[in-house]
């Protein structure tokens, strides 16, 4: 009887053993599909619009169905838009990171994954990834006959720093 005690007792061991390292296997996996990006990278955007290095990966273009645009925008670290206004406004979903937004005049708000901010029509801002992350977000941005945007001055480096402070 104490011979099948010790095998049942050795039997249950080796099934938390072995439950442990299953688990840990599925974590793992869990933590590599946590940080693979929702979205391609995409294509560099111009340096004329944007400092640092920013991507767009486009989701949806205007056609006779949708009078916006849709993309995901990837900032990294210290990337930033210019200055610049939404004839017919913008809404922005952060899906990664983090980062600010700052409207003209106002403090700057920083911004995380899972927020949503909709930006009025004609409001001069600019939005991009922090000092010291990177940001990626969803960029739904309405058209007024063929016009989404007017880029205005680059953020400079001094304003971007007031707000990384």
């Amino acid at each position: 009887m104490k011979n099948f005690n010790k095998l049942i007792a050795l039997t249950l061991i080796g099934l938390m053993i072995v439950s442990c390292n299953t688990n840990d296997k599925n974590i793992e996996k869990m933590d590599k599909e946590n940080t693979t990006s929702l979205f391609p990278k995409g294509n560099k955007l111009p340096n004329e619009w944007f400092t640092g290095n920013a991507f767009l990966s486009p989701l949806v273009a205007k056609d006779k169905n949708n009078e916006f645009s849709a993309g995901a925008v990837t900032f990294e670290t210290g990337a930033r838009t210019n200055w610049h206004t939404h004839p017919k406004g913008q809404v922005l979903i952060v899906t990664e990171g983090s980062g600010f937004y700052q409207e003209k005049g106002k403090s700057a708000q920083i911004i995380k994954k899972g927020d949503v901010v909709n930006i009025p029509e004609n409001v001069e801002h600019w939005h991009g990834a922090t000092a010291k992350t990177s940001m990626t977000h969803i960029a739904i941005t309405n058209f007024k006959e063929e016009t989404q945007v007017t880029w205005l001055n680059p953020v400079t480096d001094d304003e971007f720093n007031d707000v990384n402070n």
